[in-house]
C-alpha cells in the first residue's frame, strides 16, 4: 500500500470568476468560494425558501433608500472568498454593482437549517475577518435569531440570541426594529 499525498489547490476569487465565465461549472451548480475552497450549497427546502423570502421582505422595508438588499448573490469578501449569503445589505443601488460584486455589507443574514454548523463556524469567521459589522443567523431548527456583532480576526466578539416576540434593530438602521416572528416561516 502506498502513501498518497493529498494536495489541495487554493482557488483565488479571480480564478473562480474566470472559471464561471468560461462555463467550467454546470449552470445549475450551486457553489460558493470560501477561503479558496469550493463548497456545494445544500438544496433549499420549503422552510428555508420561506425564511429567505421573509428576510428579504423585512430587510427591504427596514433599509429603504440608500441601501440595496441582495438575495443569494455573490459578495467579493476577499481575494479567496466569494460567498453567496442568503441576504446582504449593501450601500448604494442595484446598478452600483453592475461591473463588480460588492466587497462589503452593512449586514449579512444566513437562513440556516442543515447548514447551521457551517454558518456558525466557517461563514461566521469569514464575515468577521472581512470586517462585516453585523451578521445574523436565522436558525430554523430552534426558531431563533443569532445576532453577531463586533468583528475580530477570530470571529465576532458579541453574540446575542433572540426568540419569538423579541425585537432587534440592526446597527445600520438603529431606528428600525424587526420582530423575530416576522422572519420565521
Amino acid at each position: 500500500m502506498s502513501d498518497v499525498a493529498t494536495c489541495h489547490y487554493r482557488l483565488s476569487r479571480a480564478e473562480y470568476d474566470r472559471a464561471i465565465e468560461a462555463g467550467v461549472f454546470e449552470p445549475a451548480a450551486r457553489l460558493e468560494l470560501v477561503s479558496g475552497a469550493l463548497h456545494a450549497m445544500t438544496p433549499q427546502g420549503s422552510r428555508h425558501a420561506t425564511g429567505v423570502a421573509l428576510v428579504a421582505d423585512s430587510l427591504r422595508r427596514m433599509f429603504g433608500s440608500g441601501f440595496h438588499v441582495r438575495m443569494q448573490l455573490p459578495l467579493a469578501a476577499d481575494d479567496y472568498s466569494e460567498p453567496e449569503p442568503d441576504a446582504a445589505v449593501v450601500t448604494g443601488t442595484i446598478r452600483d454593482y453592475r461591473d463588480a460584486h460588492p466587497t462589503s455589507a452593512v449586514l449579512i443574514v444566513e437562513v440556516s437549517d442543515d447548514s447551521l454548523h457551517y454558518d456558525r463556524t466557517v461563514k461566521q469567521r469569514l464575515y468577521a475577518r472581512c470586517g462585516i459589522p453585523e451578521y445574523w443567523i436565522l436558525t430554523l431548527p430552534d426558531a431563533r435569531l443569532e445576532v453577531h456583532r463586533d468583528p475580530g480576526e477570530d470571529g465576532y466578539r458579541s453574540v446575542s440570541v433572540h426568540g419569538p416576540g423579541d425585537c432587534v434593530a440592526p446597527r445600520g438602521r438603529p431606528d428600525a426594529q424587526i420582530v423575530v416572528d416576522d422572519l420565521l416561516p
